[in-house]
């Protein structure tokens, strides 16, 4: 099977947020052989950019033969050129070879740096986006190009247009620098003589270094991959989206994008499942954990790495009943399925990413003093000083409560429990890293509760 190659001709960022880092792994993340050719190199982290050097023309041509004459390219893409001479040297292979490529007109970053020098902007605009199959400015960078202020939907399609007539075939403007806020992330598509306005979700979140950068990438991706330009669009901005959604904290300014997120998930989502059904097994293994079974009957949950909706987490479909004697799980694990224990562990995950597991037990004091005895943290939540907007929201009152029970003891319990409220059951939750380490410890605390029921019959 032949995988499909990109190559990305950027600048370097040291922080790794943006630039050629960025670029290789949405290559990586999204399936294609990624391959760079440096124009640039840069001191950056997350605060500011402290210092750019130029590479020689001869090296940046050198690096694009190399690549072209032995491995080949399906699809390339531009970012930081910084000067004139850069232009003419990559817009010159880009016809030489007549590259499928993709133009991010990086001009200036998010700390103010000018990453385009501005006595280059008209060769850019005559010589580079000429060659384009699709050029993806943001609402800033889109002014210089157009020469238009670009605040609203309405200024950016103006702007594309005449931006699309100095040659490309398609425009992306990317609406992050809108003045005209809206609750949605949105971006304007120009091709084939139509708009299409793309929606996303917006993500209230400082760390978006290397947004511009990354989807430019994950569009190279997906025309390498040989999808028509709408297509590789709405699939990049996914893939943006979710790297947004789960973006990392680092560094003292903006941080970069998880461009790992998408893929770590969905490689876990088996090994998740297969921990369920592992714990499952050591659950209906063991008759006496009917002694532990709530009237609400029992689940267990366990999260994906990156989590923040309840389609995160996996659980019992239908929940885990008694029958006879015995323990079972009234169906199989999936995601989705479980509002309550997946809102107690996405409680927790906002204090501790590593504790993606629980289950529900029956209250019972005597449960209490087992988990006590046994060295376990132990908190609690009183549903009675719930506030009413949890109330009125169906399975919020978990959430709530968890985050209640962190900030008691000031740390993640491995025991929480609740006394109940009116209708509503008392309940103990069982916390920890995997969905086998809270059964495991279930069925442990369910033999001690069977020993003491004996030694008192």
């Amino acid at each position: 099977m032949k995988i499909p190659l990109a190559l990305t001709i950027a600048g370097s960022d040291s922080g790794g947020g943006a630039g050629i880092q960025a670029d290789l792994k949405t290559f990586a993340a999204l399936g294609v052989h990624g391959m760079s050719a440096i124009t640039a190199i840069t001191a950056q982290n997350t605060v500011e950019v402290l210092d750019i050097q130029s590479i020689e023309s001869k090296i940046i041509n050198a690096q694009i033969e190399a690549i072209i004459q032995d491995i080949g390219v399906d699809a390339a893409k531009t970012g930081m050129l910084h000067s004139n001479e850069i232009i003419n040297v990559v817009s010159s292979e880009i016809k030489k070879y007549k590259l499928l490529v993709v133009v991010d007109p990086v001009m200036i970053s998010k700390s103010g740096a000018h990453l385009l020098r501005k006595d280059a902007v008209e060769n850019l605009k005559n010589n580079l986006l000429p060659l384009a199959k699709i050029v993806t400015p943001n609402a800033l960078e889109a002014e210089i190009l157009s020469n238009i202020n670009v605040e609203s939907i309405k200024d950016a399609e103006k702007s594309a247009k005449i931006i699309h007539e100095l040659g490309p075939e398609a425009v992306l403007i990317k609406g992050g620098h809108f003045k005209e806020k809206t609750d949605l992330a949105i971006d304007l598509l120009y091709w084939n003589d139509n708009y299409t306005i793309l929606q996303g979700k917006y993500y209230d979140t400082k760390d978006t270094h290397g947004t511009g950068c990354s989807l430019s990438a994950a569009i190279t991706a997906e025309l390498a991959k040989k999808a028509d330009i709408k297509s590789a669009v709405i699939r990049a901005k996914d893939y943006v989206n979710y790297a947004i959604k789960y973006s990392l904290r680092i560094g003292r300014g903006h941080g970069p994008l998880n461009h790992m997120a998408e893929l770590q998930n969905n490689a876990e989502k088996f090994k998740v499942l297969s921990n369920i059904r592992e714990a499952i097994k050591i659950i209906e293994s063991q008759s006496s954990m009917t002694h532990l079974l709530a009237e609400v009957q029992m689940n267990i949950g366990m999260a994906l790495p990156y989590s923040t909706e309840t389609y995160d987490i996996a659980a019992v479909e239908g929940r885990i009943t008694k029958k006879g004697d015995k323990i079972i799980a009234s169906g199989c694990p999936w995601f989705g399925v479980s509002n309550h224990i997946s809102k107690t562990i996405l409680a927790i995950q906002r204090f501790d990413t590593n504790k993606r597991a629980a289950i529900n037990l029956r209250y019972d004091e005597d449960i209490l003093e087992i988990c006590k005895k046994n060295g376990l943290r132990i908190s609690w939540y009183d549903r009675r000083e719930e506030p009413e907007e949890y109330k009125k929201k169906e399975g919020s009152t978990t959430f709530w409560g968890a985050e209640e029970a962190v900030k008691r003891i000031g740390m993640v319990p491995d025991v929480i429990y609740h006394l109940g409220d009116w209708g509503k059951e008392p309940m103990i939750v069982l916390i920890g890293n995997t969905a086998v380490e809270v059964a495991e410890r279930a069925v442990q605390i369910a033999k001690k509760m069977k020993e003491k029921k004996n030694e008192i019959l």
